[in-house]
Formats: C-alpha cells, structure tokens, sequence
C-alpha cells in the first residue's frame, strides 16, 4: 500500500519530489543489526539477471554514496566535481548521498548545505563511526536500482564509473569494483601502501581462494536486488566490509565484474594502516571458520544465469538434469581416480577388502561434499548432517557392490593379479556412481523447488524475469518487501518474509506498480538540461 513519506525517507526522494528538501535523515546509535535477521525456512534464487526496467519518474538509476568522517577539507569540493562530472557525462538518472561517520568537525554543516543547493544531494547522518555500517544504511534505504560508492578524495579517475556501473545496468553481472592491481590500471602511491595492498590480497588468495584483484580499493558497485540480499550476510561494519561482501557473494557465484581503473593515492589520507591491518585479517579468519563450518546461509544468493539458452526447460525433461548430470560425472571421475590412488596405496599396507572400505569412505565423503555443492547447488549448513548420513548410505551400498565384486573374484581366481582387481573395482564403481547418482537426485537432494513457485514460464529453471516493479517496497521503519521471484522482505527488526504475489511496489517516491506485461529495456534518454 502506498505510505507517505516521512522525515526519514525524505532525504532519499527523488531530486524533483519536493520543492524544499526536508531536515536531513539521522540514524540512531545502534541500529538492528542485519546480520542477525531471520532466513525463509526455503530460501529462494535470485531473479535471473536483466537489463534494468523502466525506472518511475524521478527514482534515479544511479545511486552514489560517499562516506565521510571528518572531512571538512575535502567534502564540497570533492561532491561538487562529482556532481559536475555527472551531470555532464551520465546518461541516466543519478544521486549523490553524502554518509556522514558521526563527524565532530563542520562536515556535517557542509553536507547540509550541499544538500540544499544541489537537487542531485542528499545528507545521512550516522551517530557512529564505520564505512561499513554507512554503506550498509544508505544501501539498504536507497530505491536506486544500482548502488555504488567512492572515497572522498575521488583518488580514482571518474572516467572509470560508466564503465563500472554499465555491467550492473545492463544485467550482465551483480557486482563492480575498481582494480588497481590489474594489468592496465595506472597506480600512483608510496611503496609502503604498494607493498601493504598487495601483500593483503595474497592473503585473501591464499586463505580464501579469492579470485577478485583487489578487495580494498573504494570504487565499487552493486545492483540493488542483490544489496538486499547480501548486505544483511556481512557483519562488519568498518574497512573489512568490503572484502566480506566480495568474498561472500563469488563463493555464493555471483558474477563480479572488475575495471582496471587510474589511482593516485591521497597523502593526507587519515586511514591508520596497522590497525586497519590488523581488523583485516581477524576479519579473513572469521569468515574463513564461518565457510569452514557452513555456517553462512549463501544459497540465499544463488540466481540462474538468465538468458543462456542451455537453461531453457525442455519437455518431458527435469530442469536442471543435463547441468547435474554433467557436474556429477566430472566429479564422478575425478572421486574414481581418487579412490583408486586411495585403494592402490592402501592395497601396500593392508588387505584388498578393508583397503577397498577405507578408499570408498574417504572418497564418498569427499563426493558428498562435492556433490551437495557444485551439483546440487545445496550451501550452508542446512540439513547438511542429514545430506552426509544419507549419503553414507549411498556409500554403503556402493561398497556392498564394490566388496561384493571382488568376493566374486576371488571365489573365481584366487590367485588374480593386482591389475584384474583395479578392473573389476573399476566397472563395479562405474555402476556404484550411475546408482549414486540416482540415489542422490531422487533421495539426497530432491528438486525443492516446489516450494518456491515459479511465475515465469521463460527460459531458465530459476525465477522469472525482473519487471518494472520489482523493486522493493520501502517505508519509514525501512521495512522492504519481497516477492517469490526471489527477492526477500527485511525489516528494521531483521525479519524476513516472502510473498507469492509475483510484484512489488516502491513507495520510497511515491508509489509505482508493474507487472510483467508492462516492462521494458530501460534505454538512455537525453537529460533534462534544466537540471
């Protein structure tokens, strides 16, 4: 239902939605914490990427939030040459949202001031220091469709921001960040922060298999759609925010698109480099304990790949069969020639039976695992006591075929060299893996996606396609709502709720509905020069 808009959604109105700006939003001290909200028993997919819809007249496509903390020096001239560069260059709608840190100097007033004579500027005030806990605020209020954010010294050359924003507006991929570790990107610093970064994303390599750049640099973006989601996942609310948000969205596989980008390190930067450090990797040894344990709900983020016509659902044939069948066989020969390693060691130093049974456990635990990951898309802890008791079932079976294979051949040769006993375990393992993998699909890990049911009767098992209303419906307690497309409904409290009505409605401007019928490819139209 449509809601008016109250002092604390003013400041996120569109430019146009009120003559004079109301008093600038103010965020308590110790705001609910997001990260303790609570999941859907069945969470459900991210909607397939799409190009943007239609956005409702005046919600800005981009919005940019620069968080500052004692910045009087820097804010209007760093906000007023962004506001320049965007007017000038943008082809779209934007904002700039300036996120003050609980500043004891004149940037608040500065902010305020800006705000008012600049209809493209909106003021947040936080009562507590943190880039992290700013951007996950004025993230989770905006209505923009696509949210980014940049440090105040505007160390990164603005030329980069189409190119990073362009992939997220297009639907190609769910997140941007600028890199100053790629080959082509220009970088001017001391040799001191050179060493610092680069040592630091060696860390994320090596204990968190990262595969993005650069983790610390302050360009970055992301689709709104997916914020939702992610945001209420990442606990830290200072300079780790970043790396968490990256690191839990690729191991959720999300698509992150990187921009080589010109840097020039800012020498009066306030940054204090070691205890920056030093929360950085207590940050990367709690994340990596949490995906040890399984204990991060990420298929919450899951999505299908959209448009690719390999997920197009064929009559007659159960969505998602051909992509299983492929990953488990890939899993299968790799967990076949691990166990035949496994066998033909443990064949030196004990019996054929109980090398066969130690092989076949180690072996079937690690396909389990595999399996319940990489095929069945099944993350997080969830039932994941159940899934590896089910599936030493599977094992036991495998290894009545397997044991029962090679009592067969010694009943028939007991005398049979140690090269016919790999090929009768061979074959009996080949069809120990076709069971298993019958067992698995029908037993293990059933399609569940009964629960969640499908509005779209497009290509793709997943969700069907984002329309002009799917966005989410914002109020002054910050409540949004969501649909069974795949988006979820988080309140100020950090409850969740899933509705089956297929639409959303924005009211954080006024209010907007959509249906399917009604969406259209959002194309670049000429700005109005009056702005």
């Amino acid at each position: 239902m449509p809601t008016e808009p109250s002092a604390a959604t003013a400041p996120h109105a569109a430019p146009h939605a009120a003559p004079h700006p109301a008093p600038r939003a103010t965020v308590p001290a110790h705001p609910a914490h997001p990260a303790h909200s609570v999941h859907p028993a069945h969470p459900v997919a991210l909607p397939a990427r799409r190009h943007l819809t239609v956005q409702p007249a005046g919600t800005p496509v981009l919005d940019v939030t620069i968080p500052v903390y004692n910045e009087e020096r820097d804010l209007e001239r760093c906000v007023r040459r962004l506001h320049e560069y965007l007017a000038r260059t943008f082809p779209y709608g934007f904002r700039i949202t300036v996120a003050d840190n609980a500043s004891t100097d004149s940037t608040p007033v500065i902010s305020g001031r800006l705000e008012r004579e600049i209809p493209e500027v909106r003021a947040f005030r936080l009562e507590e220091k943190g880039r992290g806990r700013a951007l996950r605020t004025v993230w989770s209020a905006s209505d923009a469709p696509v949210l980014a954010y940049m440090d105040v010294d505007l160390s990164t050359d603005l030329n980069a921001l189409l190119p990073l924003v362009a992939p997220l507006i297009s639907g190609h991929s769910d997140l941007a960040i600028g890199s100053r570790l790629a080959r082509s990107s220009r970088v001017v610093r001391g040799a001191k922060r050179e060493f610092i970064s680069r040592t630091y994303n060696l860390i994320l390599r090596g204990s968190l298999a990262a595969r993005f750049s650069d983790a610390q640099c302050g360009f970055k973006a992301i689709r709104r759609d997916v914020a939702q989601r992610l945001l209420p996942m990442v606990e830290d609310t200072g300079w780790f925010f970043d790396t968490e948000m990256l690191v839990l969205a690729e191991r959720a596989g999300l698509r992150i698109h990187e921009v080589p980008v010109d840097w020039v390190d800012d020498p009066a930067s306030t940054v204090h480099i070691v205890s920056t450090a030093m929360d950085d990797l207590r940050g990367v040894w709690r994340i990596g304990r949490a995906l040890a344990v399984g204990a991060l709900p990420l298929d919450r983020l899951s999505r299908p790949f959209g448009d690719d016509p390999r997920d197009r659902q064929l009559s007659g044939v159960p969505g998602g069969l051909a992509r299983q069948l492929v990953g488990f066989c890939v899993i299968g020969a790799l967990s076949t020639l691990f166990y035949l390693a496994l066998y033909s060691l443990s064949r030196t130093v004990m019996g054929p039976q109980l090398a066969n049974a130690v092989a076949l456990l180690v072996s079937a635990v690690a396909n389990t695992s595999a399996n319940r990951r990489l095929t069945f898309g099944v993350r997080g802890r969830d039932r994941a006591v159940r899934h590896q008791a089910q599936g030493l079932v599977v094992f036991a079976i495998g290894l009545a075929l397997t044991s029962g294979s090679l009592a067969a051949l010694d009943a028939a040769n007991a005398d049979a060299a140690h090269s016919t006993e790999v090929a009768v375990l061979l074959a009996a393992n080949l069809a120990a893996t076709v069971l298993r993998f019958l067992l698995f699909r029908a037993w293990v890990f059933p399609d569940r996606a009964g629960s969640a049911p499908d509005t779209d009767s497009g290509p793709g098992p997943g969700p069907g396609p984002e329309t002009a209303a799917d966005t989410a419906t914002y109020t002054a307690a910050g409540t949004t709502a969501d649909t069974a497309s795949g988006t979820t409904a988080d309140t100020a409290s950090g409850t969740t709720a899933d509705t089956a009505s297929g639409t959303t409605a924005d009211t954080a401007s006024g209010t907007t509905a959509g249906t399917a019928t009604e969406s259209t490819p959002y194309h670049a139209e000429p700005k109005d020069d009056a702005r």
